[in-house]
């Protein structure tokens, strides 16, 4: 059979409608955006009509988007270039003990410039609390970054109280929105960001392809430098392709936000208590209501969470766990929540998409609930 993907987190497919209106940018309309002829005319076209597009999702100006290659390099410029472009005033950030790599060794390389960095903890179901952000505010305080939803559990984070914070004390605010973009409504304004990272290929765009808005009248130092492009924010010439597929992403999430998300809850929660059924002793990981819609992080008491999806190969789901020379090591994320290294390599990350089936979900179920009852007793703690 075909395997289940329930791994939407690590990446999702390119939905047809994008690969459509991607197609044609490869071949035929081959332009540089810079050129003035007819060709560079028609690809600066389609970059800014992709432009407006993700605006529209983001609620921001098209002026206030800037493409980059993924998730990973808008972190890197919005943390790098927000340090460097304010360091004359001070060199502290805040950020939580729940974030992406992507931000966490960012941080830690700033960290090795001479910024200092506060990691504020969170509560038992992943959530920072906004009155400890505030106690760690400092008059060397230039940014605060905090994730928007968080990838292993989906716990959704408090950022309009968060942000609230920021501008009372004139700090620059930035979140990590890879999971959140498309599945939940993610307003630049309601959210109180200044800051805010894109990744395409967590909404149905391909991989290599991002962006980050950012404020109008955000200081902010170029993170790449060369030519002009990207209003100066991000030099390079623009991947004219993948830009049209991730303005072709946003509008169909913007037409879906209406109904997607409530539509993949009811699934999500439909499989929780088939699971629930299934394996005895079943732990959620991550808020009960405040989460993504479409992830569910669970716990099997007395299995081990990367031998269970070893032995069902019928299933794509995810660990919590780094597996790193043989080795598994309890999720950084499931441990700041306070969990035991038991309960973290015992734990399996399904998150649905836009082709996930109720009856996919009930196989899944089955699947996973035979297994889990095969290997209950012969728990194998790889935690060293």
């Amino acid at each position: 059979m075909h395997p289940i993907y329930l791994d939407y987190n690590a990446t999702t497919p390119v939905d047809p409608a994008v690969a459509v209106a991607l197609f044609p940018y490869l071949n035929e309309r081959y332009g540089n955006p810079s050129s003035s002829h007819f060709f560079g005319v028609e690809a600066r076209s389609a970059v800014e009509r992709a432009r407006a597009q993700l605006a529209a999702l983001l609620g921001c100006t098209p002026g206030e988007i800037v493409f980059t290659s993924g998730g990973t390099e808008a972190n890197n410029q919005a943390l790098i270039g927000t340090a460097f472009a304010n360091r004359k005033r001070g060199k502290h950030i805040i950020t939580s003990l729940v974030e992406h790599p992507a931000i966490d060794t960012t941080l830690r390389w700033l960290y090795g410039q001479g910024f200092s960095v506060t990691r504020v903890p969170v509560d038992v179901s992943g959530m920072v609390d906004p009155e400890a952000v505030r106690a760690a505010i400092t008059p060397e305080t230039i940014l605060i970054t905090v994730m928007h939803a968080n990838n292993e559990v989906g716990t959704i984070q408090p950022l309009a109280e968060i942000g609230a914070l920021a501008r009372e004390h004139e700090i620059t605010f930035h979140t990590d929105a890879a999971q959140s973009v498309g599945k939940i409504p993610t307003r630049v304004d309601d959210l109180g960001v200044d800051l805010l990272t894109v990744a395409g290929h967590k909404f149905y765009a391909p991989k290599g392809i991002g962006a980050l808005y950012v404020r109008n009248g955000t200081r902010l130092d170029s993170y790449l430098h060369g030519a002009g492009h990207e209003r100066g924010r991000r030099a390079g010439t623009e991947n004219v392709p993948y830009i049209v597929a991730l303005g072709k992403a946003a509008q169909l999430a913007t037409e879906q936000l209406s109904t997607e998300p409530a539509r993949i809850a009811l699934l999500r929660d439909r499989f929780q208590l088939l699971l629930k059924e299934a394996a005895e002793g079943l732990d959620l990981n991550g808020h009960a209501t405040e989460r993504l819609p479409n992830t569910l992080n669970v716990s099997f008491p007395d299995v081990n969470g990367a031998d269970l999806l070893a032995s069902i190969p019928e299933v794509a789901a995810s660990t919590g766990s780094a597996c790193h020379d043989g080795r598994h090591e309890p999720s950084p994320v499931l441990t700041a929540m306070g969990f035991p290294a038991s309960r973290s390599n015992a734990s399996v990350r399904f998150s649905l998409g836009r082709w996930t089936t109720e009856a996919e979900l009930e196989l899944a179920a089955d699947l996973v609930g035979r297994r889990v009852k095969q290997q209950q007793g012969t728990w194998f703690n790889y935690c060293i």
